[in-house]
């Protein structure tokens, strides 16, 4: 990247259900505290981006009630549907054209609200599929799932060895929602069946929850904080529509970690990340991201589950803060993975710190069966 940019700060709230705050409480908070850890004033924000959808807000153009809320008050201010991987993209776009110095993410949903899976039917080709009824984003799932599990022999236990790796590390993680610190793989696999095979413990909880960053360029980076986190290659891909495309695995992330890869000037991810925070909004999924990131060849995401390999202590530490198994605030998840990343980075992860981060890769997903991806790769000062 011709401008470096760097995160000076975060925060996010303590995720889970039916979050006993109004949605403007909930969002004012965490851009208050990570202005705070950043050590700057609202004063110094330059653009503030917000990301959320309409749907999930109950409300048009739902950004219009937040302004205040995010320090936006005669600001440049923006918002991005969806992911808030998506909204810190567009941030560190303005940032890397020179029009801004300092932005503030923000992201949001209050699950409680409007039940995610309801709204995901909305994301459905409305003259077909959506009058049907017969297919959301939890069927459409376990299609993946089985599709997945069929053509490279994974059973459902291997989707629980994910989800007892994942509950487990969120019980060391004071934010996370689901606190299961003594769950077991039989536990999740006699858990609740929506879908066969997806089960209430392989898939993401419904969560309440916000989170904010604050993005820095060079110069400025430097003056706020002695501990920037950089921004070092970046990479986004939506795949077509549900019925257009080959679920079986993940391509546009795949394509989207390439990219991020070759800016970064990563070769062998397996080798230069030291940690992973990906967006698993199911249990079979992490196994497939597994296989796009290129930590493994194609088909083989269950031998790292078998082996131990992605757990915190393994040789790739994958999601130790818990993922989105552990906390699912549908439009922050991705920006928590972010944010979980440079926590690593920094040494600020307290009780699920990774030892020795230099380099962490974060994801951030959005779509019925992980359409749509963005990577970020961090480092450090010394990276």
């Amino acid at each position: 990247m011709i401008r470096r940019v760097a995160i000076v700060g975060y925060a996010q709230s303590h995720h889970q259900h039916n979050m006993q705050k109004t949605r403007e409480d909930m969002v004012f908070e965490v851009c208050k505290e990570a202005l705070h850890h950043a050590g700057i004033l609202r004063e110094d924000l330059d653009t503030v981006i917000t990301a959320s959808t309409d749907f999930l807000d109950g409300r048009t153009i739902s950004n219009v009630f937040l302004s205040m809320a995010v320090g936006a008050f005669l600001k440049d201010e923006s918002k991005v549907e969806e992911d808030g991987t998506f909204a810190l993209y567009y941030a560190l776009m303005r940032i890397l054209a020179g029009t801004h110095d300092v932005a503030l993410i923000e992201a949001h949903t209050q699950g409680s609200t409007f039940n995610p899976h309801q709204v995901a039917c909305y994301t459905l080709d409305p003259l077909f599929d959506r009058q049907i009824g017969v297919l959301n984003d939890i069927a459409a799932a376990a299609i993946q799932a089985r599709m997945y599990m069929n053509r490279y022999n994974v059973s459902e236990e291997h989707l629980a060895m994910v989800a007892v790796k994942n509950i487990t590390n969120a019980s060391e993680n004071s934010y996370a929602h689901r606190k299961m610190p003594d769950v077991t793989v039989e536990e999740v696999m006699s858990s609740k069946i929506f879908c066969d095979p997806i089960r209430e413990l392989t898939m993401s909880p419904i969560s309440d929850g916000a989170c904010a960053l604050i993005l820095a360029s060079e110069e400025r980076a430097k003056e706020i904080t002695d501990k920037p986190v950089w921004i070092e290659g970046v990479g986004s891909c939506q795949d077509p529509y549900l019925r257009d495309r080959n679920i079986h695995n993940l391509d546009s992330l795949q394509r989207a970690a390439r990219t991020a890869y070759k800016i970064a000037g990563v070769k062998e991810p397996f080798s230069e990340l030291d940690v992973a925070e990906v967006s698993e909004k199911f249990a079979h999924e992490e196994l497939m991201i597994y296989e796009a990131l290129g930590l493994c060849q194609e088909g083989q995401g269950k031998n790292l589950i078998e082996r131990g390999t992605t757990r915190r202590d393994g040789e790739m530490p994958v999601n130790p803060s818990g993922g989105a198994l552990g906390a699912d605030p549908v439009c922050a998840t991705g920006l928590i993975r972010v944010i979980e990343a440079a926590k690593q980075i920094r040494g600020e992860a307290g009780g699920y710190q990774v030892p020795h981060v230099r380099r962490a890769l974060a994801h951030g997903q959005f779509g019925i069966c992980a359409q749509k991806n963005a990577i970020f790769i961090l480092g450090g000062n010394g990276s």
